[in-house]
């Protein structure tokens, strides 16, 4: 597994700045180092035509939601993102470059929530939270200009994880979702983490640390809403594209969870990058992989979406995007 030229290049940085890794760090230090790493790879900031703030009832509170809205009037097609951070980490700060860029790109409507966060709120509260703005949207979708039969979730690393469980809750008690955009998911907290401890990127100890943080019961570990590869039935969930790097302890899990998705019935492409780590599909600023994966979510979603083409946008990118099953 040899690492991209930007990889080494983005490690070797790291590791002559000397920055402690993020679970060696206090939690308020971790969760300032995180947002400020993310902006210092997100590339220059995309204007977009409305971007506004909301607060809407949770299942235990308020709920901060930021909602992006291209060019165009009407309901628009909607994308509810989940920012990542292992469940610990983030805010709707964290996502805004890429909620930017996918509403521009697709284009449709984004809208990202402020779910709660562990260790002050552990496992199950965040997929609660998300569930709860989801079905929110849907039923409020005339007064946030959204079109409810073109509802999509998506998110990056917990917030793959967050949107995969929201697609088994909302399975069976909606709404109706039209597509899940997964990158690099965690799908499975039951086993071993794979990968290295090279405290200069994302390793096995971080997936540890948020783990624990996340997932006070050890036995939460099998529940399918904190491991959605664990679930026994997967069948029936909205079509999805699934993102992994090569050089990210959960690229396997990421890779296995695509295959049942397969198996099951569902409408499914893999988007697999060599050589690139976990982050990188936030990172545009300093990864081509990471556009190049951004775009590949705006063709996606163009597709699930009904949406026309746009000049110059092509299959989903990536090795190993397309498998029997997709649609």
């Amino acid at each position: 597994m040899a690492a991209h030229p930007e990889v080494a290049a983005y490690r070797a940085a790291r590791a002559a700045a000397g920055a402690p890794p993020l679970y060696a760090q206090t939690l308020s230090e971790a969760r300032a180092a995180d947002l400020a790493a993310i902006r210092a790879g997100s590339g220059a900031v995309e204007p977009v035509t409305e971007v506004r703030d909301e607060r809407i009832p949770g299942p235990a509170g308020e709920l901060p939601l930021r909602v992006y809205r291209p060019a165009g009037s009407g309901p628009l097609p909607t994308l509810l993102y989940f920012f990542g951070g292992g469940w610990t980490l983030g805010s709707i700060d964290t996502a805004d470059g890429i909620c930017r860029r996918l509403a521009n790109a697709v284009p449709c409507q984004v809208i990202t929530v402020g779910y709660r966060l562990a260790p002050e709120h552990p496992f199950p509260a965040a997929v609660h939270d998300c569930h709860a703005a989801t079905s929110w949207i849907a039923r409020h979708a005339d007064e946030l200009g959204a079109d409810p039969t073109r509802l999509a979730v998506g998110g990056d690393s917990a917030g793959g994880n967050l949107a995969a469980a929201v697609t088994l809750l909302s399975r069976t008690d909606g709404p109706p979702l039209a597509a899940q955009l997964l990158v690099y998911p965690n799908t499975d907290q039951s086993g071993e983490p794979a990968g290295d401890e090279d405290p200069a990127l994302f390793n096995r100890r971080s997936v540890v640390w948020y783990r624990r943080n996340y997932l006070v019961d050890p036995a939460h570990a099998r529940d399918p809403l904190a491991s959605p590869l664990l679930a026994e039935d997967l069948s029936g969930l909205p079509p999805a594209l699934v993102i992994t790097a090569e050089l990210d302890p959960l690229c396997a899990e990421g890779q296995r969870y695509a295959d049942r998705l397969r198996d099951a019935g569902v409408p499914t492409r893999l988007a697999h990058y060599p050589g690139m780590i976990h982050g990188f599909f936030a990172m545009p600023g300093t990864f081509t992989d990471g556009r190049r994966a951004q775009e590949s979510a705006a063709v996606f979603l163009r597709e699930r979406f009904g949406l026309p083409a746009s000049a110059g946008s092509g299959e989903v990118a990536g090795v190993a995007a397309a498998g029997p099953g997709d649609g």
